[in-house]
């Protein structure tokens, strides 16, 4: 057996410590729980010198036991890394494309905010690509991909040939919108 390099020692013994199973996650509901408190000030806010402080002390201990009830369970904590991997994995492909794009550009520089519809077609691929970790963390996607395989693909490719149908119509039929035009008065 090849002999381990030190980094590969170093990561072993943080795997058998717990950081991956427990401290990682517990930060992460911590740190993502006390977030979402302070900026809702939902328990509330004191006045203090005539400034409104939010009660850091009651978000800091609700947010530590609700970190504390996430990592008391390992399917959650399990669920959290898979979904944390992919969703990292997600957004390195994301940056990669953009990379790419970004090439055919030359040395101008590459934003899509002059494509604003493409920005609404990134974060929609991003949700769905978002639901579809999620499901597949909850193994819930192979219930889901298994109704399927009961399908015949004769009746698959008529109900996407239909879909296309009335997707076509619809796009002929529909009327544009008109911008209201001002009115001088």
């Amino acid at each position: 057996m090849a002999q381990e390099t030190a980094f590969r020692q170093v990561i072993g013994f943080l795997v058998d410590l717990g950081v991956y199973d427990v401290i990682l996650p517990f930060l992460l509901v911590f740190t993502i729980f006390f977030a979402i408190l302070e900026k809702t000030k939902i328990l509330g806010i004191d006045k203090y010198d005539g400034k409104e402080i939010t009660k850091k002390n009651l978000n800091a201990m609700v947010s530590f036991v609700v970190a504390f009830l996430v990592i008391a369970s390992t399917q959650l904590v399990a669920v959290i890394s898979q979904v944390m991997s992919h969703v990292v994995l997600l957004l390195i492909l994301a940056i990669c494309f953009l990379m790419l794009v970004g090439v055919f550009f030359g040395d101008k520089e590459f934003t899509l905010k002059e494509y604003p519809n493409w920005i609404k077609f990134f974060m929609i691929m991003m949700f769905v690509g978002i639901v579809v970790i999620f499901l597949n963390a909850l193994d819930w996607l192979k219930y889901i991909l298994g109704i399927f395989t009961y399908l015949k693909i004769d009746y698959i490719i008529g109900l996407l040939f239909f879909l296309l149908i009335l997707a076509f119509m619809w796009y002929i039929v529909h009327e544009p919108k008109q911008k209201a035009s001002k009115k001088e008065g």
